[in-house]
C-alpha cells in the first residue's frame, strides 16, 4: 500500500484522516502545518501527498509551489483537501500544480479513489 503524507491543522480532521487511512492498509504520516509538511516530504518521500490549504503560516499553496520547485519532491502526487467548495478555488488550486482537490466533508470511497488515481503518477 502507499505511505501517504497528511498535511493538516486540524487536528481531529487529522486524526480520523490517520486512522481510515490505517485502516485500509496504508502507512500515514501526519504534519499539523506547511513547513513540517515539507520538511516531512523531503525527508520522507511519499507516495501521495494529501494537504489542507487554509492553515496558519504556510497555506497550501506555498507548500504545494516549495514541493514543486525541489527536485526530490516535485513529481509527488499531490492532493488538496478543504473545506472550500468554490469553483474558483478548485482552479486555483489545479491551476497551481495540483493533481486533484478533494472537498470536506469527503466520503472516505472519494478520498481512498483518488489515492489509487494517483499513485502510479510518480515514477520513483
Amino acid at each position: 500500500m502507499a505511505t501517504v503524507l497528511i498535511i493538516e491543522d486540524e487536528a481531529p480532521i487529522s486524526a480520523n484522516l490517520e486512522r481510515l487511512l490505517k485502516v485500509e492498509g496504508h502507512t500515514p504520516i501526519t504534519t499539523a502545518d506547511g513547513a513540517s509538511g515539507i520538511a516531512a516530504a523531503r525527508e520522507r518521500r511519499p507516495d501521495i501527498i494529501i494537504c489542507d490549504i487554509l492553515m496558519p503560516g504556510m497555506d497550501g499553496y506555498a507548500v504545494l509551489a516549495a514541493l514543486r520547485a525541489d527536485v526530490g519532491t516535485a513529481r509527488i502526487p499531490f492532493v488538496f483537501l478543504t473545506a472550500s467548495a468554490d469553483q474558483g478555488e478548485r482552479q486555483r488550486g489545479i491551476a497551481s500544480g495540483a493533481d486533484d482537490f478533494v472537498t470536506k466533508p469527503f466520503k472516505l470511497a472519494e478520498l481512498l479513489g483518488v489515492i489509487r488515481k494517483h499513485l502510479g503518477a510518480a515514477p520513483r
